[in-house]
């Protein structure tokens, strides 16, 4: 299992990169992607901590590891410039926190990460049919969540995402070691949610070729 969503004590999270990893390993994950909050204040300052780091941390644990960023509360104007400098600073996955129903996002912030080709939106909340369409179109990923809150709208975004042809991935938001749930209870989440058997294992691919795109990058 593959957790493209994860926070450390770089923003909000408990651990140090180094430990979420190894927790993580042992948890029975073989992908991370280490997504600290971002706006233009932090960039080039988390980036400059995991990218050349990532690498030499997954393999000490067997696993792949990711340097990225989750742009939090950006104004949507600000959203392409800010996946523009990340990039540029080395991110190799870029999420973009969505409009759940749990926080004051800025309306306009789905379509806004959607637009500038982000690689994830993250909990996309009650997200509209048109921008569901447009992430199908662009081959940007909308998330389902295990986190509390955030995961009140899986259902709706599974609805939609298969109407339209938008892919899914399944992502934790972990902030601390209980976050990382197995991929036992992963999966049953995923379930509960509406998605089917061949569906998960879609998702699961999904977040597989994510990995293989940002490494083939470099």
């Amino acid at each position: 299992m593959i957790d493209l969503h994860t926070h450390t004590f770089f923003s909000d999270g408990e651990l140090v990169p180094a430990e979420l990893v190894r927790r993580a390993a042992v948890a029975g994950y073989t992908g991370l992607a280490i997504t600290d909050h971002a706006d233009h204040s932090n960039i080039e300052f988390l980036l400059s901590k995991l990218v050349g780091v990532v690498d030499e941390i997954g393999a000490a644990n067997n696993m792949q590891v990711l340097a990225g960023v989750e742009l939090t509360h950006v104004a949507p104007h600000m959203i392409a410039d800010a996946t523009k400098l990340a990039r540029d600073n080395g991110a190799e996955i870029i999420v973009v926190h969505g409009e759940t129903i749990v926080e004051p996002v800025i309306e306009g912030t789905n379509r806004a990460a959607i637009e500038a080709g982000v690689d994830v939106l993250s909990h996309p909340g009650l997200i509209s049919a048109e921008d569901v369409q447009l992430a199908a179109e662009k081959g940007v990923y909308l998330e389902l969540t295990t986190r509390k809150g955030h995961s009140l709208t899986n259902g709706h975004v599974i609805k939609l995402a298969i109407k339209y042809g938008a892919k899914l991935v399944i992502d934790n938001d972990a902030h601390a070691p209980g976050d990382l749930v197995s991929p036992e209870l992963s999966h049953k989440i995923a379930l509960g949610a509406g998605l089917t058997e061949e569906q998960i294992a879609q998702a699961r691919q999904n977040s597989v070729d994510i990995v293989a795109k940002a490494k083939g990058r470099k």
